[in-house]
This record gives C-alpha cells, structure tokens and sequence, in this order.
C-alpha cells in the first residue's frame, strides 16, 4: 500500500554504498519486482575540475526532499524510496547523490526514480562551488535551466 511506505532520507559528507541500499530495501521483501537507482557522480568536466564543495541548509534539506519523496510514494505504487546525498567536498568520481524506488513493475519506479531526481536536481537546497585544478574557486554553480524544464513536466503528470 502507498501510505504504508515511509521514505529514506540522509544528508551526509561520508559516501554510500549502492550495492547495501538495495539489499536494505530488498531484504525479506517478494512483493518487489523492480528495483531503480540513479547514481550520479562528480565528473571532471574535462580535466578542469578539482573537486566540487556541497553545502545544503542542515534540516531544511532533509524536510523538503522527504516532503518530494513521499509525494512520489502518493503519485505511484512504491514499496520503497531512498534519497542520499552528500555535502561537502568532494572529487570527480565520488559519488554525489542516490536515489533507489521499488515497485511491484518496472513503470512506477523509473517514473518515481526520476520525479525525485529531477526534483533534486532543480529545487533541492543544495549549493555546490567548483574548486579548479589549477587552484583557482570557479564559483557558485546556477541550476540549469534544462533540469528545470524536466522538473516541470511533473506538475501535469499523474
């Protein structure tokens, strides 16, 4: 049942294991046929980035993801959605974020997998500053216009 399912939410600077979140969320369930991630890592944007520094509003980032996440767990049959992610610094190759829903069908969690990624994406408190291989701050870092445009096609869907 969808009101039974209570999200995962956590914001931490240590990285995560994709392999143990499934099998936390699996373990001793046969009413799940289909298993979403996403893992988004930091990328080297051609060999210029360094690291990227993550800084979130503590509190306030873990109440409005959970707040998406259990909107998907309204919009779709889920038996489970996990959201992480990580703040601080962290290199090209690290792993950012995750994000894992399970389903009886494979439909309800690639839909829910990606409304939460595009919404994390978009609208997440989340604030990221490039540090350059040659040592220089490249600054702040602006949403991106396309992950707004995916984000809004949600508020038509379901």
């Amino acid at each position: 049942m969808p009101g039974a399912v209570v999200p995962t939410v956590r914001i931490q600077a240590e990285d995560f294991d994709v392999a143990a979140e499934i099998a936390k969320m699996t373990q001793g369930r046969a009413d799940i046929g289909a298993v979403v991630t996403f893992s988004g890592l930091c990328r080297d944007e051609a060999g210029r980035l360094a690291a990227l520094e993550l800084e979130h509003y503590p509190g306030m980032a873990e109440v409005e993801i959970g707040r998406i996440a259990a909107e998907a767990v309204h919009r779709w049959p889920l038996q489970g959605i996990t959201a992480i992610h990580r703040h601080g610094r962290i290199a090209p190759g690290e792993n950012i974020v995750l994000v894992v829903a399970a389903s009886t069908h494979r439909q309800a969690a690639f839909e829910a997998a990606n409304f939460l990624m595009d919404y994390l994406k978009s609208r997440a408190p989340f604030w990221k500053k490039e540090h350059h291989t040659d040592g220089s701050e490249g600054g702040w870092v602006d949403a991106k216009e396309a992950d707004d445009e995916a984000a809004s096609r949600w508020k038509q869907a379901n």
